[in-house]
């Protein structure tokens, strides 16, 4: 069989939020460059669709702030561009405090809101019962309220971009799937596909949870592991109104937000669970995350999440949702140039925050690609930050593991 063989500028494999929002800003950015993004199935299908999308501005970890304000920057423009509306949730959030310590990390949340210009402020118990009745308040000590932050359907802002994108040149090919990344020595120089060979002066690996397989293949060992995220949906009930705000509960390593009249809740399980990158198939959906939708893990805890939603025992459960994020040791993103390579770039270790940082992620990778500074500090994302590692080892699994089961924030 003959396969064609073709030159873009830049490469992307995977379709999922950050490869569409990588698209997007370089064809803005870069009018008359091509650039291709490969999915092996359809956009979006993958993680991107089964995250709770929680868009969270503030945040302890003060590097991740700038690249979620800007994906909040960006909606609008993307909206004016396809003249719809993306129908974000601007419901605000509310951070519960039970404990001494987590009181102090609250005050340093509202401090770190005051220096990004964002407004925070603090409820009575009473108040935040009013606004999300299903939440049990006599035990806080302390509430935060942000009333600018959101969520959104996560789907449809990773379509958005690739929408966009579309609209300004960029090639975005579904069905294609790349089977390996092209090296020249120490320098990446296209993929392998199913459909032939595409050589570009920039590869960048997007792809999720199979991410460290094609970061192996240019000798890379990406410091990454795909976990499972899991949560549920509560049949409805008046105690969960529309309106309602995100609720995050550290103290129970929990977080909820509003699902049309529902109540869409998640937790961090006692023992999270880690795959290796090959054990996952090329359709996720054909994966077994739970066999039992997660009930064991969600009877593990549920004692600490009943403190602030007791009505967590009666009212049905009516969806489960489960997909791969990809976690690290230290709860930060795995992205950047990879090392020791030329022209290859990871965006890539989304732990759990993929859909909030997805407009900053794509402008940063968009900059690199074109060959210009990142206009965002990614320090603290180093590939190199944990030394040599095997991101294959079961060793190496559960230590990533145990960072998702261990995480307070939302």
């Amino acid at each position: 069989m003959q396969f064609n063989s073709e030159k873009a500028n830049v490469v992307v494999i995977g379709g999922g939020i950050f490869g569409c929002a990588i698209a997007y800003y370089y064809s803005r950015n870069n009018p008359g460059k091509k650039i291709v993004v490969l999915e092996r199935n359809e956009l979006c299908n993958a993680a991107t669709s089964r995250a709770a999308a929680l868009i969270t501005k503030i945040r302890a970890k003060k590097y991740f702030i700038p690249l979620s304000l800007e994906t909040y920057r960006v909606i609008p423009e993307m909206e004016k561009m396809l003249g719809e509306s993306l129908d974000i949730k601007k419901v605000g959030v509310m951070h519960v405090a039970a404990s001494e310590p987590r009181v102090s990390d609250l005050k340093e949340l509202m401090a770190i809101a005051e220096v990004f210009n964002q407004p925070a402020t603090y409820l009575s118990n009473t108040a935040a019962h009013k606004k999300a009745p299903w939440l049990k308040t006599e035990e806080a000590l302390c509430i935060g309220f942000m009333p600018e932050e959101a969520y959104c359907d996560p789907y449809l802002l990773g379509t958005f971009f690739a929408r966009c994108a579309k609209l300004q040149g960029a090639d975005l090919r579904q069905g294609v799937e790349v089977t390996d990344v092209l090296m020249d020595n120490n320098t990446a120089v296209g993929v392998n596909t199913t459909g032939g060979k595409i050589y570009a002066d920039v590869v960048i690996i997007a792809a999720g949870a199979w991410s460290p397989i094609f970061a192996k293949q240019a000798g890379v060992d990406l410091p990454m592991a795909p976990t499972r995220s899991q949560y549920w949906i509560t049949e409805r009930a008046d105690i969960f109104p529309l309106n309602s705000p995100i609720v995050l509960l550290p103290d129970a390593q929990a977080y909820a937000r509003p699902e049309g009249g529902s109540l869409l809740f998640g937790i961090r399980e006692k023992k999270s669970f880690s795959v290796s990158p090959k054990n996952i198939p090329a359709d996720v959906s054909h994966f077994s995350f739970s066999g039992d939708k997660g009930m064991n893990d969600l009877q593990e805890v549920i004692d600490r999440l009943a403190r602030f939603f007791p009505t967590i025992y009666d009212v049905g459960l009516k969806y489960y949702v489960a997909g791969f994020s990809g976690y690290t040791p230290d709860n930060n993103l795995s992205m950047g140039a990879a090392p020791g390579v030329h022209n290859l770039l990871l965006a890539t270790g989304c732990v759990g925050a993929g859909i909030s940082v997805s407009g900053g992620i794509g402008l940063a990778f968009a900059e690199m690609a074109a060959g210009n500074a990142n206009p965002y500090d990614f320090s603290h994302f180093d590939i190199e930050r944990f030394g040599k590692i095997d991101a294959f080892s079961e060793a190496w699994l559960n230590k990533c593991a145990e960072a998702r089961s261990k995480k307070l924030s939302g």
